[in-house]
Order: structure tokens, then C-alpha cells, then sequence
């Protein structure tokens, strides 16, 4: 699914997902990954059951300039476990989930809007 053609310099808009990865500012990248508004990680994450606070650490790394993450959970909406939850608000960060093409849309949307926004995407 293609959601925008063109990326803004130095932004990492998720221009489209297709099966196995996505494409972000212009860069195809194979699997999962951790967005911020700068640059794109490769995540060790499959599914949902392996979302970790350890595999978020380059998220919560940059924790006070990240208000909101935005969880692609795969094909299907999914919900992470109370504690991660917790744990992310600790570091001040609250928690969407949903299915990952909504995800796609919503970090897009939100990134336009000068939010303080990663997100983690999990490859369908």
C-alpha cells in the first residue's frame, strides 16, 4: 500500500508497506522497524509476543523527544501487555497500537503535525 511519493528532507515519512517491509524517505528496508522522526532502525521483531522494553531501547533511548509511539502490530490490531505499557508511560511515552497500515497513516499524519512521534512496525 503507498501512502505518499515523496519525503521532505531529513523527514522519515513512510512512503509505502508492502509485503515483507516498507519503504521511508525514499530507503526500502526488509522486515520490521523503529521509526523517529529522523531516521529509520532495523527491529528484531516478528510479532507481537516479542515486543520488549529491550527491543523499544532506541525508541526509549530518545525518550524526551517521543510523546507518542505508534505500534503497527502486523496484519491484525493487537494489544501490547499492561507492563510494557507501563513501563513506556514511565519513560513518558504513551502507547497507540494498531493493525500496521494504520500505523503507516497515523505516524504520517501525526509527523505532519509536528508531534512528538517513533514508531514500530511490525513487517506483514
Amino acid at each position: 500500500m503507498e501512502f505518499t511519493r515523496s519525503a521532505p528532507e531529513g523527514r522519515q515519512i513512510i512512503q509505502s508497506h508492502r509485503e515483507g517491509g516498507f519503504t521511508i524517505a525514499g530507503v526500502r528496508h526488509e522486515g520490521s522497524v523503529l521509526v523517529l522522526p529522523d531516521r529509520t532502525f532495523p527491529w528484531a521483531v516478528r510479532e507481537l509476543a516479542d515486543v520488549t522494553l529491550e527491543s523499544l531501547a532506541p525508541i526509549t533511548a530518545t525518550a524526551e523527544s517521543v510523546d507518542i509511539l505508534v505500534l503497527g502490530c502486523g496484519a491484525a490490531f493487537g494489544q501490547p501487555g499492561a507492563d510494557l505499557r507501563a513501563a513506556l508511560r514511565a519513560h513518558g511515552i504513551v502507547t497507540e497500537a494498531m493493525d500496521t497500515r494504520a500505523a503507516c497513516r497515523t505516524f504520517n499524519v501525526l509527523l505532519a503535525e509536528h508531534r512528538r512521534v517513533a514508531a514500530a512496525l511490525i513487517a506483514r
